[in-house]
Protein backbone atom coordinates (compact mmCIF):
# COMPACT_ATOMS: atom_id res chain seq x y z
CA UNK A 1 0.00 0.00 0.00
CA UNK A 2 1.43 3.39 -1.09
CA UNK A 3 2.04 6.05 1.97
CA UNK A 4 -0.30 8.49 0.52
CA UNK A 5 -3.09 5.70 0.58
CA UNK A 6 -1.91 5.93 4.84
CA UNK A 7 -2.32 9.13 5.45
CA UNK A 8 -4.49 10.55 8.28
CA UNK A 9 -6.37 13.59 6.89
CA UNK A 10 -7.77 15.76 9.77
CA UNK A 11 -11.72 15.08 8.22
CA UNK A 12 -10.62 11.68 9.39
CA UNK A 13 -10.42 12.27 13.27
CA UNK A 14 -13.39 12.39 14.95
CA UNK A 15 -15.51 15.74 15.44
CA UNK A 16 -14.06 16.64 18.44
CA UNK A 17 -10.83 16.08 17.75
CA UNK A 18 -10.75 18.72 14.56
CA UNK A 19 -8.88 22.24 15.39
CA UNK A 20 -11.67 23.84 13.64
CA UNK A 21 -14.86 22.69 15.12
CA UNK A 22 -12.96 22.25 18.52
CA UNK A 23 -12.14 26.09 18.69
CA UNK A 24 -15.78 26.41 17.64
CA UNK A 25 -17.26 24.05 20.44
CA UNK A 26 -14.43 24.82 23.55
CA UNK A 27 -12.67 28.21 22.46
CA UNK A 28 -8.97 28.82 21.18
CA UNK A 29 -7.71 28.19 25.07
CA UNK A 30 -8.65 24.29 24.71
CA UNK A 31 -6.37 24.14 21.54
CA UNK A 32 -2.51 22.91 21.93
CA UNK A 33 0.02 25.12 20.47
CA UNK A 34 0.47 22.74 17.32
CA UNK A 35 -3.14 22.42 16.80
CA UNK A 36 -3.72 26.32 16.86
CA UNK A 37 -0.83 26.38 14.14
CA UNK A 38 -2.17 23.88 12.33
CA UNK A 39 -5.47 25.99 11.73
CA UNK A 40 -2.93 28.60 9.78
CA UNK A 41 -1.62 26.41 7.70
CA UNK A 42 -4.86 24.11 7.04
CA UNK A 43 -3.24 20.81 6.01
CA UNK A 44 -0.10 18.53 6.26
CA UNK A 45 1.24 16.76 3.89
CA UNK A 46 1.82 12.62 2.93
CA UNK A 47 3.01 11.16 6.25
CA UNK A 48 1.71 13.79 8.63
CA UNK A 49 -1.66 15.83 9.05
CA UNK A 50 -1.17 19.47 9.53
CA UNK A 51 -1.23 18.83 13.61
CA UNK A 52 1.25 15.88 13.53
CA UNK A 53 3.87 18.30 11.41
CA UNK A 54 2.99 21.14 13.72
CA UNK A 55 3.91 19.09 16.45
CA UNK A 56 6.97 18.48 14.93
CA UNK A 57 7.96 21.36 14.01
CA UNK A 58 7.46 22.22 17.21
CA UNK A 59 9.25 19.40 19.03
CA UNK A 60 12.75 21.06 16.89
CA UNK A 61 11.76 24.16 18.41
CA UNK A 62 11.75 22.92 22.03
CA UNK A 63 8.34 23.45 22.39
CA UNK A 64 9.36 27.29 22.23
CA UNK A 65 6.68 29.55 20.05
CA UNK A 66 9.74 32.14 20.17
CA UNK A 67 12.03 29.16 18.68
CA UNK A 68 9.85 29.37 16.16
CA UNK A 69 9.48 33.16 15.36
CA UNK A 70 12.90 33.05 14.95
CA UNK A 71 13.69 30.84 11.86
CA UNK A 72 13.55 32.36 8.44
CA UNK A 73 11.12 31.14 5.75
CA UNK A 74 13.93 29.37 3.99
CA UNK A 75 14.42 27.62 7.16
CA UNK A 76 10.97 26.46 7.06
CA UNK A 77 10.39 25.67 3.81
CA UNK A 78 13.92 23.50 3.35
CA UNK A 79 13.52 21.57 6.44
CA UNK A 80 9.78 20.54 6.58
CA UNK A 81 7.84 18.72 3.71
CA UNK A 82 4.27 20.28 3.42
CA UNK A 83 5.82 23.55 4.20
CA UNK A 84 6.31 26.16 1.25
CA UNK A 85 6.47 29.91 1.76
CA UNK A 86 3.06 30.63 1.64
CA UNK A 87 2.79 29.08 5.21
CA UNK A 88 6.06 29.72 6.17
CA UNK A 89 5.32 33.28 5.77
CA UNK A 90 1.98 33.11 7.62
CA UNK A 91 3.36 30.79 10.46
CA UNK A 92 5.92 33.46 11.05
CA UNK A 93 3.61 36.57 10.80
CA UNK A 94 1.59 34.62 13.43
CA UNK A 95 4.62 34.74 15.72
CA UNK A 96 5.14 38.17 15.10
CA UNK A 97 2.00 39.32 15.85
CA UNK A 98 2.08 37.29 19.52
CA UNK A 99 5.14 39.13 20.11
CA UNK A 100 3.28 42.82 19.17
CA UNK A 101 0.63 41.81 21.25
CA UNK A 102 3.08 41.07 24.60
CA UNK A 103 4.23 44.23 24.09
CA UNK A 104 0.60 46.45 23.60
CA UNK A 105 -0.55 44.62 26.87
CA UNK A 106 2.46 46.84 28.86
CA UNK A 107 2.01 49.96 26.27
CA UNK A 108 -1.31 49.63 28.19
CA UNK A 109 0.03 49.58 31.60
CA UNK A 110 1.08 53.09 30.35
CA UNK A 111 3.73 53.28 32.85
CA UNK A 112 7.34 51.75 33.50
CA UNK A 113 7.45 50.63 37.42
CA UNK A 114 10.63 48.54 37.11
CA UNK A 115 13.35 46.40 35.25
CA UNK A 116 10.41 43.77 34.94
CA UNK A 117 8.35 45.85 32.66
CA UNK A 118 10.61 47.49 30.44
CA UNK A 119 11.50 43.70 29.68
CA UNK A 120 8.50 42.73 29.16
CA UNK A 121 7.93 46.07 26.56
CA UNK A 122 11.35 44.66 25.10
CA UNK A 123 11.06 40.71 25.44
CA UNK A 124 10.09 40.56 21.48
CA UNK A 125 13.59 41.62 20.99
CA UNK A 126 14.86 37.87 22.09
CA UNK A 127 13.34 36.67 18.36
CA UNK A 128 15.99 39.01 16.87
CA UNK A 129 18.21 37.29 14.40
CA UNK A 130 20.57 40.66 14.90
CA UNK A 131 21.81 42.21 17.81
CA UNK A 132 19.69 45.65 17.70
CA UNK A 133 19.74 48.57 20.45
CA UNK A 134 16.45 50.29 21.10
CA UNK A 135 15.42 53.16 23.91
CA UNK A 136 12.40 53.76 25.28
CA UNK A 137 11.17 57.19 26.07
CA UNK A 138 9.35 58.02 29.07
CA UNK A 139 7.90 60.99 30.87
CA UNK A 140 8.52 62.50 34.00
CA UNK A 141 6.17 59.97 35.75
CA UNK A 142 7.62 57.40 33.42
CA UNK A 143 4.63 56.66 31.35
CA UNK A 144 5.60 55.69 27.50
CA UNK A 145 6.02 58.32 24.79
CA UNK A 146 7.42 56.02 22.45
CA UNK A 147 10.40 53.75 21.38
CA UNK A 148 12.65 54.03 18.45
CA UNK A 149 15.39 51.80 17.29
CA UNK A 150 19.47 53.92 17.70
CA UNK A 151 20.99 50.79 16.29
CA UNK A 152 21.02 47.70 14.14
CA UNK A 153 24.01 45.31 13.19
CA UNK A 154 25.41 41.58 13.31
CA UNK A 155 25.00 38.38 15.95
CA UNK A 156 27.99 39.51 17.84
CA UNK A 157 27.39 43.38 18.18
CA UNK A 158 25.78 46.99 17.57
CA UNK A 159 27.57 50.40 17.40
CA UNK A 160 25.09 53.26 19.62
CA UNK A 161 25.38 56.52 18.70
CA UNK A 162 25.36 58.28 22.28
CA UNK A 163 24.38 61.61 20.45
CA UNK A 164 21.54 59.85 18.13
CA UNK A 165 19.70 58.40 21.61
CA UNK A 166 20.15 62.04 23.26
CA UNK A 167 18.39 63.54 20.28
CA UNK A 168 15.96 61.34 20.87
CA UNK A 169 14.89 62.28 24.33
CA UNK A 170 15.01 65.89 23.71
CA UNK A 171 13.34 65.89 20.44
CA UNK A 172 10.59 64.13 22.51
CA UNK A 173 11.19 65.95 25.41
CA UNK A 174 11.40 62.50 27.64
CA UNK A 175 13.18 63.29 30.64
CA UNK A 176 13.68 59.43 31.55
CA UNK A 177 14.90 56.61 29.29
CA UNK A 178 15.63 52.73 29.17
CA UNK A 179 18.08 51.45 26.81
CA UNK A 180 17.82 47.55 25.48
CA UNK A 181 20.05 45.27 23.35
CA UNK A 182 19.39 41.60 22.22
CA UNK A 183 21.95 38.83 22.39
CA UNK A 184 20.98 36.44 19.80
CA UNK A 185 23.55 34.28 20.87
CA UNK A 186 22.09 33.79 23.73
CA UNK A 187 24.47 35.00 26.54
CA UNK A 188 23.18 36.91 29.15
CA UNK A 189 25.98 38.50 30.65
CA UNK A 190 26.98 41.69 30.30
CA UNK A 191 30.39 42.86 28.07
CA UNK A 192 32.76 45.65 28.69
CA UNK A 193 31.31 47.00 25.30
CA UNK A 194 27.72 47.28 27.35
CA UNK A 195 29.08 48.51 30.45
CA UNK A 196 30.52 51.71 28.43
CA UNK A 197 27.41 52.02 26.51
CA UNK A 198 25.38 52.36 29.76
CA UNK A 199 28.43 54.37 31.33
CA UNK A 200 28.34 57.14 28.83
CA UNK A 201 24.23 57.07 27.97
CA UNK A 202 24.34 57.71 31.85
CA UNK A 203 27.21 60.29 31.97
CA UNK A 204 25.75 61.88 29.12
CA UNK A 205 21.83 61.92 30.35
CA UNK A 206 23.27 63.52 33.80
CA UNK A 207 24.44 66.58 31.72
CA UNK A 208 21.22 66.88 30.03
CA UNK A 209 18.71 65.92 32.88
CA UNK A 210 17.59 62.67 31.15
CA UNK A 211 17.83 60.03 33.85
CA UNK A 212 18.86 56.66 32.28
CA UNK A 213 16.68 54.77 34.37
CA UNK A 214 17.97 50.81 33.38
CA UNK A 215 19.85 49.30 30.78
CA UNK A 216 18.60 45.97 29.53
CA UNK A 217 19.70 42.84 27.63
CA UNK A 218 17.32 40.14 26.62
CA UNK A 219 17.67 36.45 25.06
CA UNK A 220 16.33 33.57 24.68
CA UNK A 221 16.37 32.28 28.62
CA UNK A 222 15.21 35.80 30.10
CA UNK A 223 16.66 39.12 30.27
CA UNK A 224 19.61 41.23 32.42
CA UNK A 225 18.83 44.45 34.32
CA UNK A 226 22.08 47.38 35.09
CA UNK A 227 19.97 48.60 37.64
CA UNK A 228 18.89 45.14 39.15
CA UNK A 229 22.45 44.26 39.40
CA UNK A 230 23.22 47.66 41.08
CA UNK A 231 25.22 49.14 38.44
CA UNK A 232 23.26 52.41 37.54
Amino acid sequence: MSVSKLKINIKDLPTDERPREKMMARGAAALSDAELLAILIGSGNAEETAVGLMQRVLHDCRNSLNTLGRMTVDDLVRHYKGIGEAKAITLLAACELGSRRRREDVVEKKIIRDSRDAYEYFAGMRDLPLEECRVLLLRQNHSIIASAMVSRGGIAGTAVDVREVMRLAVVNRATAIVLCHNHPSGNLSSSREDDSLTRRVAEAGRVMNIRLLDHIIVAEAGYYSYSEDGKL
